[in-house]
């Protein structure tokens, strides 16, 4: 959408407001100034309360004009835009510039208009967070918040930004405040079923998968995840990648640093070749996102403690292929408090 299709002046009609945010597809126009800097919003609810009070369609928009709320910066993530409209309730939201002009208006269709995708979505939620002690006494892990909202709804959000409608939450401990917190799923725009380990049994990141069986067959690649990740990855990406490679999983993987904090020797035939003055190697490592066949739930055993890396070292044993997924976006893990306190910004 063009940003001049939305924006309207102070002295624009209420059927210039009208007409904007019809060609818009949006539920509010936006006031600016001469210099294009936003001024505030008419949303059509306040145009139609206008018109029952007996406005004429060209009477001045600008005294329906309302605070336009929350705006973002020029260049803010895709997942961040759907987040933040999925908070606020909103269709559109405005970017706006240093100087206060508006320079793109994201609307709920073009930011959420990706394909709707059919498989079903894993999130492994069970685990009991020693390591975050005393926050975890009281709440799950993956409901600590981070800027204002728990890890987990943001991992929701984005699979339903990615169009995933189908959403299973592996629980355990305090687990029945994460079935209160989302319910059905309904509010989030998704269906959410609960996938219940006994909370003297805890199954681990792969065993808890064997009780999707109860909710029937799943026929395509499953996505699954761990909880307690902070991420804006490319959902579409890797299930397209799994796809389009002849493999029954696919581990998305992500980089890890060490910084060497000494000058490394090279030797060849026993004599110095070079000096590399503290490197910095980096390796792939997993993520804690796969995708797996579904032939694979089959092999997960009953009842017992089973890591989805078991699962992976049993597909190699087999010699069935397994593909690897460069994560290129944003990627944090929150199992530890260093961990947390970075991605709040306290750290």
């Amino acid at each position: 959408m063009r940003v001049d299709e939305v924006l309207i002046d102070r002295q624009d009609s209420i059927r210039s407001a009208l007409q904007a945010i019809e060609l818009a597809g949006s539920s509010r126009a936006f006031i600016v100034d001469a210099a294009g800097r936003l001024l505030g919003a008419v949303s059509e609810s306040d145009i139609r309360r206008a018109l029952l009070d007996g406005a004429g369609l060209e009477s001045s928009s600008y005294p329906l004009m309302q605070d336009a709320g929350v705006s973002t910066k020029p260049g803010t993530g895709r997942a961040e835009v759907l987040d933040l409209m999925h908070a606020l309730g909103v269709r559109e939201l405005p970017a706006v510039d240093a100087d206060g002009r508006i320079v793109q208006v994201h609307t709920e269709r073009a930011v959420a208009g990706i394909r709707r995708r059919y498989n079903s979505a894993v999130i492994m939620a069970g685990g009991r967070g020693t390591r975050l002690a005393p926050l975890t006494d009281d709440v799950p892990k993956p409901m600590l918040p981070v800027a204002g909202r728990p890890i987990l709804e943001r991992l929701v959000l984005h699979l339903v930004g990615w169009g995933i409608s189908r959403i299973f939450i592996s629980v355990n401990y305090l687990g029945e405040l994460i079935e209160q917190h989302f319910g059905d799923g309904s509010a989030f725009g998704c269906r959410i079923d609960y996938l219940r380990e006994e909370r003297t049994v805890p199954l681990g990141t792969g065993g808890s998968l064997r009780l999707l069986e109860q909710y029937g067959e799943i026929t395509e690649p499953l996505l699954v995840m761990n909880g307690d990740l902070l991420t804006d990855f490319s959902v579409g990406g890797l299930l397209d990648a799994h796809s389009s490679e002849d493999v029954v999983a696919t581990v998305a993987t992500t980089q890890y640093r060490h910084q060497v904090p000494f000058g490394v020797l090279e030797q060849a035939n026993g004599r110095l070749a070079r000096i590399l003055e503290k490197p910095a190697p980096s390796w792939p490592v997993n993520a804690g996102i796969y995708v797996l066949d579904p032939d694979l739930i089959s092999k997960i055993p009953d009842d017992r403690l089973f890591p989805i890396t078991e699962l992976l070292d049993q597909c190699l044993k087999q010699g069935w292929p397994v593909g690897l997924w460069p994560i290129r976006e944003q990627w944090q893990d929150i199992g530890r408090p260093l961990e947390l306190a970075q991605a709040r910004g306290e750290g």
